[in-house]
């Protein structure tokens, strides 16, 4: 959380793929570090689909570049461990923690495509997938601790000075991984960059219970957040973590409106536009895959036997509980299109005060302390998201004014763990 004891906000970095220069990238992240957002996000993706033809750019080299031209605002970079090695991730992110001064942070997800650009066959079960996460995130951590704190001094010529005893092999033979080290970049301006982890299904809860010091939610109802925040949480505290980790990080999709009866205008004009065969498509997506929607009646419920097992599903299985249960509550399908749209997002409109109410509400119920936002790039968007939203959300005191350190962590309010002081063997 931020200085004031508030919701931490970041910016979504998501570039028109179309546009997707750098030059636009760049005038974006300097108007989120003006606004002061603490963070600009990056997604990813691992092949080419309906995203477009450009797609996504690499995070790690984007966000590389944008430190160049920024100084306070935090880079999260989206990177899948089931499709890198840990020894690498922990040079990558060790890499752009050195040339941001320290505002780097790991978004980490198992992904639920791309195997087909990998050499690896099949993707594997979301049970293999989260147990190499964990292995993963065992090796990163402790990499990053193998240097002592004072492992690297300033000699009396102003040289630096290596001391050899002070950097330590962790000699990791485990499942998928076997790893020697000591990692060979010097000690984090960090320590360890912030770890995010996305994923929301039963093996995704337990690892970021166990790991995350933030997690990515698609949590698209109160309810929904009140309910995974307890689950999360309680497991977190059984696992010996303080109160209140991990952070929960939400995305917030915002329709805002000068008056409330424009932003209402604003969603049933983009409800009566919609592509009801594609909407068919993306909900089919949203269920797992493999649900043919195409011959059923837009407004009647879907028929039970269509629903997928979530636990049978080898994808994003938060997601798929998300719309299924949509499904079991007598939603008809031209409903689950529309709220397909959002994705499982959280989704709101209104003016910028009836949005920061919205925001407020899961704030002081204890379930949001990270914000991502978007919409900076286009002027009136800029006026109600900077000027509106955000200004509303400062004089409630539930988002900081000002950076509080120079480092994301320090902006976050988050402490450093625990140093793996032993070598790691699973």
């Amino acid at each position: 959380m931020t200085g004031a004891g508030g919701t931490s906000e970041t910016y979504d970095l998501a570039i028109d793929p179309t546009r997707s220069t750098l030059d636009t990238a760049v005038r974006v992240a300097k108007l989120a570090e003006a606004a002061r957002f603490d963070a600009l996000f990056t997604a990813d993706l691992l092949r080419f689909d309906a995203q477009g033809a450009i797609g996504s750019q690499e995070p790690l080299v984007f966000v590389s570049a944008l430190s160049q031209v920024t100084s306070r605002i935090g880079l999260i970079a989206t990177v899948s461990s089931t499709f890198h090695h840990p020894f690498n991730l922990a040079r990558l992110f060790g890499t752009l923690d050195h040339v941001s001064n320290g505002r780097a942070a790991w978004n980490l997800v198992t992904s639920s495509i791309g195997e087909e650009n990998f050499g690896a066959g099949e993707l594997p079960s979301p049970e293999e997938r989260y147990a190499r996460a964990a292995e993963t995130l065992d090796v990163v951590n402790a990499l990053w601790d193998s240097w002592e704190p004072d492992a690297l001094t300033a000699g009396a010529d102003g040289r630096a000075v290596l001391h050899r005893d002070r950097v330590h092999p962790i000699h990791h033979s485990g499942r998928f991984f076997t790893v020697t080290g000591p990692l060979n970049i010097p000690p984090l301006p960090q320590r360890r960059p912030v770890q995010i982890q996305a994923g929301q299904s039963e093996a995704g809860t337990a690892l970021g219970a166990r790991y995350a010091e933030i997690v990515f939610t698609s949590l698209p109802t109160l309810d929904h957040a009140l309910d995974f925040t307890r689950k999360i949480r309680a497991q977190a505290r059984n696992l010996g973590r303080a109160d209140g980790l991990p952070l929960i990080f939400s995305s917030f999709h915002a329709t805002y409106g000068a008056t409330e009866e424009e932003a209402k205008r604003l969603v049933r004009e983009r409800r009566e536009s919609l592509d009801f065969d594609g909407g068919r498509a993306q909900l089919a997506d949203m269920l797992g895959g493999g649900v043919d929607l195409s011959e059923l009646p837009l407004d009647a419920p879907l028929p039970e036997s269509l629903l997928p097992d979530v636990a049978s599903v080898n994808g994003r299985r938060g997601r798929v509980d998300i719309f299924t249960g949509y499904a079991r509550q007598g939603y008809t399908l031209r409903e689950l299109i529309i709220a397909a749209q959002d994705t499982g997002h959280w989704a709101a409109a209104g003016t910028p005060e009836q949005l920061a109410d919205a925001v407020e509400e899961r704030f002081r119920a204890g379930v949001l302390d990270v914000i991502s936002l978007s919409g900076l790039a286009d002027p009136r968007q800029h006026d109600f998201v900077v000027n509106g939203l955000l200004h509303e959300l400062r004089k409630r005191k539930i988002v900081a004014a000002d950076y509080t350190g120079t480092t994301l962590r320090e902006n976050l309010g988050l402490e450093l763990p625990a140093r793996a002081t032993a070598p790691v063997r699973v």
